[in-house]
């Protein structure tokens, strides 16, 4: 019977990749599938090189070729970031989720009917990260920008997770100062994700006069992203007076850079972070929230976010806090998966652990030797 049940997962495992992988599926959005659990552990070839030796530290392979189809707008690849015709995505690097960012473009480019058309903009605290992208992708069309970590030190308050204290994590709030200004809109997407639609269907999202466009989970208790300090000040609380405010996952978002730069939110959110930070070290009660970067969005936009189709972010794969958790897709067509939470694809595989839908984020892994 044990043979059985193994044999049973495994093929519910396979079905998905089938379903999902990119050489199988060219741009139609996959629909959701429902996991099952499987014992069959994929094992990744290739590991980090040690110190001394000739292998360099991230030996990532490189894509496959990606082209334009017939259909796409023309843009030549010189052209700069100011060309109308490009769709803009913004992403971190950094060593501990690189292998991440990296299976992220792998799937963007996958799944794009014109790929030759995606400009990507990387935030970097590591400039030495370029070289590793371009190895990757030889033809990508992408500009780097550092982030200095000194810039939001003083103003990150410790959080449930180390992750969400690192400052590049924050450097979403400054996408507007860092980006040239001929960049109107952005993408931002996080590293722990494959996109496995065509992300123009996302970057033509109508944002309905909003700055900011997310899925949105009004289901969610959104009291407990924030403490009963928070609650218990009426000053605080009437923040969200004459709003009916939801949910909504930081890691996927389409951002009106104009919008943004009109209404200074950079300088509001940093105002809310210097709130926080202020209410932890006063005695009086302490913090009016504990996760990381994502309370000051919820404060300015929440009840005022353009909704997106939730198949943009099938969130919580990474599953909980509670070490080796897994978690299955929600019902629906999927767009876009996400292991936001604590278990990363990557570093399951690494230990020999992974979760059935991890399966899923494997193809469009570029870490190690070719196979």
């Amino acid at each position: 019977m044990l043979w059985l049940m193994r044999l049973s997962g495994f093929l519910s495992a396979t079905m998905v990749v089938i379903v999902l992988s990119p050489s199988l599926q060219s741009f139609p959005p996959a629909e959701a599938i429902r996991s099952s659990h499987f014992d069959s552990y994929l094992r990744f070839p290739g590991q980090i090189g040690s110190a001394g030796t000739d292998r360099p530290r991230f030996p990532f392979r490189e894509a496959s070729p990606f082209h334009n189809a017939e259909e796409c707008e023309d843009s030549t690849i010189d052209s700069t970031a100011c060309d109308p015709a490009l769709v803009h995505i913004a992403i971190t690097l950094d060593e501990e989720y690189l292998r991440g960012s990296i299976a992220a473009v792998h799937s963007v480019l996958q799944h794009s009917l014109c790929p030759e058309s995606v400009f990507f903009h990387f935030l970097v605290s590591d400039t030495s990260l370029e070289s590793l992208v371009r190895t990757a992708f030889p033809r990508l069309r992408f500009k780097v920008y550092y982030f200095d970590p000194e810039r939001v030190r003083g103003l990150i308050s410790t959080s449930v997770r180390q992750a969400l204290e690192q400052p590049l994590n924050y450097a979403r709030n400054y996408l507007a100062d860092m980006l040239q200004t001929c960049v109107r809109r952005v993408i931002y997407l996080d590293s722990d994700l494959v996109v496995v639609d065509d992300i123009a269907k996302l970057w033509r999202t109508d944002l309905r006069g909003r700055t900011v466009g997310a899925p949105e989970y009004c289901h969610a208790n959104f009291t407990k992203y924030f403490t009963q300090r928070f609650w218990s000040d009426p000053k605080l609380a009437g923040t969200f007076a004459g709003r009916r405010p939801c949910y909504f996952n930081t890691g996927v978002m389409v951002l009106d850079l104009e919008r943004w730069r009109r209404s200074g939110y950079t300088r509001r959110i940093e105002r809310w972070m210097e709130v926080q930070k202020g209410a932890a070290g006063d005695g009086a009660g302490g913090r009016i929230y504990e996760l990381g970067s994502l309370p000051p969005f919820l404060l300015l936009f929440a009840g005022h976010v353009a909704p997106i189709e939730h198949r943009w972010n099938q969130h919580g794969l990474g599953g909980d806090n509670v070490r080796g958790s897994c978690r299955d897709l929600h019902p629906g067509p999927v767009s876009l998966l996400h292991w936001s939470g604590s278990g990363k694809p990557w570093a399951r595989f690494d230990s020999n652990r992974p979760c059935p839908l991890d399966a899923l984020w494997a193809p469009y892994d570029l870490y190690g030797p070719t196979p």
